[in-house]
């Protein structure tokens, strides 16, 4: 089926950021005002004791994200040019943050991050554990889809009461699962979620062969993974689209603390400047992207180009994220039955200061 258009987020003055053309996302958010969610950062941090203060300035900058996912594709690229020597990157998740491990075994760190990538999701997940998480940038937005085999008797989203779905729990995919059933009047509770987890004995890339096997009748998660299920799946196919439901932001988070410390910040401030670059560069010829993506997730490049237009790469943050997270937090608050925060008890994780001091004249490139 084809996807409706993408509601359209206007935009505000500052920055202004070409729009990306992509044959199935139609639409684009818009960034933050210079007076809307503008938060302070704290009094100035020390650099880390460890280190001698030249030694501090020198040392690369680490950013942690999940490596196998086209949303980093950004990341992949500015590391590979502006930042090239800069930041060192590496498998992990927000929690690499604050040298902790979370529940997801694919987001397992080793090691701290000063910077790092996840969805609004986690960020809702880890945020009350952790008031001083961050976010500071938009690196892409996840449409998704979810994929079902017709020899299932799937025709339409309502098929899916009673069927066998695969995703990964506690995750934006799974949000996305209860977003889509729930527009067609399907309880989460009317289906099976069979669950597929990285980094465990039963990965990602074993829904495609459950799903040509029978074992389960649709799947929802991030790309390529969904491509790989619709490259095997071939004429048996159904997808169903919605990026009005839900379109996952892909965000880049810190602290409070690395967001105040005098050495941290310029290379974090760097590294914001370059995401905006290559966001560019990925929206005008994504191919180097595409080759960089291929090779960090271990696939071959034609079936990253196919899945390709299931993502964009905005360059700013995005002005419609409280309002998601506003959303979402209703669902992730039901893990462990605690009341959803208010837009004011959101508000703070948002921290426009990075992507304002990029656009200040006179910032050297």
């Amino acid at each position: 089926m084809q996807p409706p258009p993408v509601p359209h987020v206007p935009a505000l003055p500052i920055p202004a950021q070409p729009v990306a053309t992509r044959r199935e996302v139609l639409g684009l958010g818009a960034v933050f005002g210079l007076g809307t969610l503008l938060h302070g950062c704290a009094a100035p941090a020390t650099a880390d004791a460890s280190l001698p203060l030249a030694a501090a300035d020198t040392a690369p900058l680490k950013v942690f994200g999940n490596l196998d996912t086209l949303e980093f594709a950004p990341v992949l690229l500015a590391g590979a040019t502006r930042e090239a020597g800069r930041i060192e990157i590496a498998q992990g998740g927000i929690l690499s943050l604050f040298d902790k491990q979370g529940d997801l075994p694919n987001l397992k760190a080793s090691g701290r991050s000063h910077v790092a990538t996840n969805s609004e999701t986690q960020g809702l997940r880890y945020s009350l554990d952790n008031p001083d998480l961050r976010i500071i940038f938009t690196i892409s937005e996840g449409v998704y889809r979810i994929i079902a085999r017709r020899s299932a008797g799937i025709a339409s989203l309502a098929d899916l009461r009673g069927k066998r779905i695969g995703t990964m729990p506690k995750t934006s995919s799974a949000y996305y699962l209860h977003r889509m059933l729930n527009s067609v009047g399907v309880n989460d509770d009317e289906v099976r979620i069979e669950p597929f987890v990285s980094g465990t004995a039963r990965p990602l890339a074993m829904m495609k062969d459950a799903l040509l096997t029978g074992l389960i009748d649709a799947v929802t998660i991030w790309e390529p993974e969904m491509q790989r299920c619709a490259d095997a799946l071939g004429a048996d196919a159904i997808s169903f689209f919605d990026a009005a439901a839900y379109r996952e932001q892909f965000s880049l988070y810190s602290t409070r603390g690395n967001l105040a410390d005098p050495v941290l910040r310029p290379k974090i401030v760097s590294l914001v400047r370059s995401l905006m670059i290559a966001s560019e560069q990925i929206r005008r010829d994504p191919r180097e992207a595409i080759t960089l993506v291929a090779k960090a997730a271990r696939l071959d490049p034609p079936s990253v180009e196919r899945a390709w237009p299931h993502n964009t790469y905005p360059g700013t943050l995005l002005s419609n994220l409280l309002d998601t997270m506003v959303d979402e937090d209703v669902w992730v608050a039901k893990e462990t039955g605690r009341a959803p925060r208010t837009p004011a008890q959101l508000a703070p994780l948002i921290d426009t200061s990075v992507l304002h001091e990029v656009l200040r004249p006179g910032l050297p490139s």
